[in-house]
């Protein structure tokens, strides 16, 4: 039997399952959502596979009741593990009134939600970094025991609200986390023409805190490595840079194809590392997993899924009349 990591991490075998059930409904949604948009149903897809671990990993690792995330729009894992559901994602990806993120009028994987601590997103890459920065600096004035957490892409790294977030963080000593999920593509530019240090984590010293770079297609080191950024920063210790090296298994969003820009050979070893894959053959292996739990699960999350679908497609469209809702005062 292998190493029992996740025990050792202070995580139960419930939970350790419960990641994995996590990821495996980003996962499935993410692929119907693909479906849908070869059929014309929905009309933009921007996805999650491959980056499932870094997202479900770093969720886990924080306080869900309390802590906010400021996510990226590849973070489905991660919103869905802070409460959002595949109900309300499919009304997203429709674009219908009831989508809580912005009532059908923004595009899918703009994530916002008050009731879950999901800082609304918007379309510039990186700008939800200072807002997590915002909330970081609000939850230390009021001395609250409270973190704020930031994803995006490696390539948002060298966007100025990167720099001037971490910096103001740094100087401040802010309770919050930035995690850069880094599957080496910011849409058609490779890694090794973004930027010219060899680690994003590189950049941490010039904003005086610590920075890691982890590999993010394991669920278990993200979870360590967040948990540990958590105890810092509610400790009054400052702010952390986290770099999950992952995988971005699909092409940039559905108006993509990045066959005309990966190498056939960099994609199937890209598949090979599946986050999914391998934390699943962890969990089997440990005898967390067994052959009828697999089984249970994916009949439940389809079954969930094909219900959230069925609502979605059916629901509503937002009424005219809510046009200017939250435009003008009322």
């Amino acid at each position: 039997m292998a190493e029992n990591r996740h025990t050792k991490l202070g995580l139960t075998d419930d939970k350790a399952l419960d990641m994995y059930k996590t990821m495996l409904l980003a996962r499935k949604i993410d692929e119907r959502m693909w479906l849908l948009n070869r059929a014309g149903k929905i009309p933009f897809v921007v996805s999650c596979q491959g980056q499932e671990a870094a997202q479900v990993g770093a969720a886990f690792a924080l306080n869900r009741e309390e802590d906010y995330i400021a996510p990226y729009y590849r973070d489905m894992g991660m919103v869905l593990a802070f409460g959002m559901t595949t109900q309300e994602l499919m009304l997203s990806g429709f674009a219908k009134g009831e989508d809580p993120n912005s009532g059908g009028r923004q595009m899918p994987g703009h994530f916002g939600q008050k009731k879950n601590r999901i800082i609304t997103g918007s379309s510039p890459v990186t700008t939800q970094l200072p807002h997590a920065v915002g909330v970081a600096l609000a939850a230390k004035m009021e001395k609250k025991s409270i973190v704020a957490l930031t994803t995006l892409g490696e390539g948002s790294t060298n966007q100025g609200d990167f720099h001037e977030g971490l910096n103001f963080a740094g100087v401040h000593k802010l309770p919050v986390i930035t995690m850069v999920e880094n599957n080496k593509y910011a849409i058609s530019v490779p890694l090794d023409k973004q930027m010219a240090c060899e680690r994003v984590a590189d950049r941490a010293k010039g904003y005086g805190m610590p920075g890691v770079t982890i590999n993010g297609n394991d669920p278990l080191a993200v979870y360590q490595a967040v948990k540990e950024a958590r105890e810092r920063a509610v400790n009054g210790e400052g702010p952390t840079l986290i770099e999950a090296v992952t995988e971005r298994l699909t092409a940039h969003s559905s108006d993509d194809d990045h066959q005309f820009y990966r190498p056939h050979d960099e994609l199937e070893l890209a598949k090979q590392n599946d986050c999914n894959m391998t934390y699943s053959t962890y969990l089997k292996e440990v005898g967390i997993l067994t052959e009828s739990i697999d089984k249970e699960m994916n009949k439940e999350l389809n079954d969930l899924i094909n219900q959230a679908t069925d609502y979605a497609e059916n629901a509503a469209y937002a009424s005219t009349d809510s046009i200017l809702n939250y435009v003008y005062e009322e």
